[in-house]
């Protein structure tokens, strides 16, 4: 091969090699103007400051992996962070979309969001499951997407359901239960009950009665339904919490800026909304010849 053309495939593989190594940093960085823009928007349109906790598969790198996140320390120190950096008087909308979490970092949220003296408000697009709940429970107004879902925060132990735990004392006699699992129980009713308690004193801090405090902390924290049990709009009404369905058209913008990892989609449709169609029933937002 000719010692030149040699040399421009090599330089042509380094600079490819590059490229592919440069691209999803690029491509980030814009996304995260994009998010940092809207953010801002939504700020001055709602006249609050605006904290999002999105927990998403996002690909990193050119590799292509991703990770499943969840609430951790890290985001309690950041949220705690952005919420002391907020005047008192300021109203706090706080956009939330996770499975849920370490308890500890969802308490320490949860607490300082009631906390803060302004009105908070917990949007939430799609799901906020079990350490996600609390930090909505902490809020002076829930605003759910009409098909959005909370989820019960009672206890976990590993794996296993703190409630689950303690019904074994009612399956076995004493003398059937190892030391171990003795421990596992006492554990459970310390941490049914200090979440059962953790639970109503939000809801006391917010301006609920005793009754609908105590009617929430026993429908969610006890252990009525399993770990991952949708809690609807109307539940949450009926329980007496402030629900509202007013997401934002612009939050539903900025969770496309979270994009999920690139591959074969497994859900497909002509992205733009559609209207009632027409009397040649093609829809009203689109053109027919």
């Amino acid at each position: 091969m000719d010692p030149s053309a040699a040399m421009w495939l090599n330089q042509l593989f380094w600079l490819i090699f590059i490229l592919l190594l440069i691209f999803p940093m690029l491509k980030a960085q814009t996304l995260e103007w994009s998010r940092e823009r809207l953010i801002r928007a939504i700020e001055e349109k709602r006249k609050s400051r605006v904290i999002t906790m999105i927990h998403r598969q996002e690909t990193r790198s050119f590799l292509g992996f991703f990770m499943m996140r969840f609430i951790t320390i890290e985001d309690s120190e950041q949220v705690l962070r952005a919420i002391r950096m907020t005047p008192k008087d300021l109203p706090i909308d706080f956009i939330i979309h996770t499975p849920g979490g370490l308890a500890l970092a969802a308490t320490q949220i949860a607490q300082a969001l009631a906390d803060h003296e302004a009105p908070v408000r917990v949007i939430v697009p799609h799901y906020a499951m079990s350490g996600g709940t609390l930090i909505a429970l902490a809020a002076d107004e829930i605003i759910l997407d009409r098909h959005a879902v909370l989820g019960p925060v009672d206890p976990q132990l590993g794996q296993e359901p703190a409630a689950s735990l303690v019904k074994i004392k009612e399956l076995k006699k004493p003398d059937e239960i190892d030391d171990a699992t003795w421990v596992k129980i006492d554990v459970s009713e310390k941490a049914l009950k200090q979440m059962f308690e953790n639970v109503k004193k939000l809801l006391l801090k917010k301006g609920y009665s005793e009754e609908i405090a105590e009617r929430v902390a026993e429908e969610l924290s006890t252990g009525k339904y399993t770990h991952d049990y949708p809690v609807t709009v109307e539940h949450l009404q009926a329980l007496g919490l402030k629900v509202s369905t007013d997401v934002p058209e612009e939050v539903y913008a900025l969770m496309d800026l979270y994009p999920q990892p690139a591959g074969t989609p497994s859900v497909q449709y002509i992205p733009v909304p559609y209207q009632r169609p027409g009397n040649n029933g093609a829809p009203t937002g689109s053109k027919s010849e």
